[in-house]
């Protein structure tokens, strides 16, 4: 068989029907011929299993593939590793993409040498409930974005290029150079896992990209459809997406530049903090208040990630 020209690694975790058939559907309906392509469902440790329940009969390369270490960034690093082509494409089970993306993920492929890391410039928010007033502008933590031109860079960070996880191209090298550092890290960027909404699993392999030599970039002409549950538009479903963006946002910064933000609760920060709350109001307090526990929640993090220190060490630490 003729090697596949890509790879469409959709990942799941007890998807919810409805969005995962319009994802499908939309897979099915590609101007890419279907033998150009290989398909890998990775089922991210469902209950119950997706290959009882969907048929991926209709595609000649098709394959059902269980990964049952919780969270998207290892069910996507899976897919890296089962992945046969020079080319990978990353969906979600809630974003249906237009009929011509992966054909135009190829050209951008042969046109962008220079690029590691691609993706869409136009995602478009499908919600089931509209977002309250309040609410409304914080929408841009579901990767709702509108570019009216292709933007690229080879230096990180750059989040004018930095595609985002769902419809992300990804070259095979760079997912192979991903794969060998998060093998040597003690931080794990984790991505969505379970009902924790850690986040950067993307913007960490962008910066990979860069890392080697390639850059980023996002095009308007690849477009999708982020479809959004009344669930996630309630007030503590978001503040807990800001709360897991932080958090993920200290672990990347540590994790690549040594950078660790002062604790919140030493006596600047705690005077800090109630100047905050007397200021804030409404849903700013409340945002302002997650990102505390964002930051609270990576220092654990990285605190448990260091060696542990012997008290001669520790007393040499602070001499």
């Amino acid at each position: 068989m003729q090697k596949p020209q890509l790879t469409v690694v959709l990942c799941s975790h007890n998807p919810r029907r409805d969005y995962l058939q319009r994802t499908l559907n939309s897979l099915r309906a590609q101007t890419l011929p279907q033998e150009e392509w290989e398909f890998l469902l990775i089922d991210n440790a469902s209950n119950p299993p997706l290959s009882g329940a969907w048929d991926l009969s209709w595609h000649p390369n098709a394959r059902h593939i269980v990964e049952n270490t919780l969270g998207l960034a290892a069910a996507r690093e899976r897919g890296m590793k089962e992945s046969v082509s020079d080319l990978l494409v990353f969906v979600d089970d809630d974003t249906p993409l237009s009929h011509t993306y992966l054909a135009q993920a190829l050209e951008i492929k042969d046109k962008w040498p220079m690029l590691g890391v691609w993706g869409s410039g136009s995602v478009i928010p499908e919600y089931e409930l509209e977002p309250a007033e309040d609410l409304k502008d914080l929408m841009s933590f579901f990767a709702i974005r509108v570019a009216d031109k292709p933007h690229w860079s080879n230096v990180y960070p750059c989040i004018e290029a930095n595609p985002w996880g769902a419809g992300s191209c990804v070259r095979a090298k760079v997912a192979d150079a991903y794969r060998r550092m998060t093998g040597d890290s003690s931080i794990w960027i984790s991505g969505r896992k379970g009902s924790s909404r850690f986040s950067s699993e993307d913007i960490e392999i962008a910066w990979v990209a860069c890392d080697i030599g390639l850059g980023m970039g996002l095009f308007p002409e690849l477009s999708l459809t982020h479809l959004i549950s009344k669930e996630r538009v309630s007030r503590e479903y978001i503040l807990k997406i800001i709360e897991g963006w932080k958090a993920s946002e200290i672990l990347l910064a540590y994790k690549w530049k040594g950078h660790l933000p002062s604790s919140p609760l030493r006596p600047r920060g705690l005077l800090s903090f109630l100047k905050n709350m007397i200021v804030q109001k409404g849903i700013n307090r409340h945002t302002y208040l997650a990102r505390i526990r964002g930051t609270i929640l990576a220092r654990s993090i990285i605190a448990a990630s260091r060696p542990k220190l012997s008290s001669h060490q520790a007393i040499q630490s602070h001499s």
